[in-house]
């Protein structure tokens, strides 16, 4: 996890109240945060963290876009950022 995105999820909560609102305990979460948060937590870590830092931003791996993660309603938050739809009338 980049050293920007961790602080700004310290800046946020303490790892006791991260590990306590997702039914964990304090040092699970400092793991997470000095290596990788699994896969099953990073929604629930955004979601927590009202979608101030993004899938993309925790796991680019597994969410290689920046919109990639992101409910419907929550994609104002990367204004710069638009969702690519389909367009059908280009193909035959």
């Amino acid at each position: 996890m980049r050293e920007t995105i961790r602080d700004k999820i310290k800046a946020a909560l303490t790892q006791d109240e991260i590990g306590r609102a997702m039914g964990c305990k304090q040092q699970t979460v400092w793991q997470w945060l000095n290596s990788q948060v699994p896969a099953k937590r990073v929604i629930p870590l955004c979601d927590l963290m009202r979608w101030e830092i993004t899938p993309h931003e925790i796991r680019p791996d597994i969410y290689p876009n920046p919109t990639d993660g992101l409910p419907l309603t929550h994609e104002h938050i990367i204004p710069s950022v638009k969702p690519q739809g389909v367009n059908n009338h280009d193909h035959p």
